[in-house]
């Protein structure tokens, strides 16, 4: 993480946001001190997430689907069993 001062960023903000376009992060700091981060912000997704990816390879037992013991379900609530 590069460090670069609130006037060198002013002066060039352009050529600054052009190397956070490209992945790089910086440190903005009013007398050395860091005030502040210049990084990219996350891309929202234009198409939905793919589901079933992992159908083949998942498999959940009918175990799964029966009710809890007791102590467990106390645990759970904070209780003692």
């Amino acid at each position: 993480m590069k460090r670069i001062n609130i006037h060198d960023a002013k002066t060039h903000l352009s050529r600054y946001l052009e190397r956070v376009e490209r992945g790089q992060v910086f440190l903005v700091c009013r007398r050395n001190e860091p005030i502040a981060e210049l990084r990219p912000v996350k891309r929202e997704r234009t198409r939905p997430r793919p589901t079933g990816l992992a159908r083949e390879r998942l498999r959940i037992p009918p175990s799964f689907f029966e009710p809890l013991p007791e102590d467990i379900l106390a645990a759970f609530e904070g209780k003692r069993p």
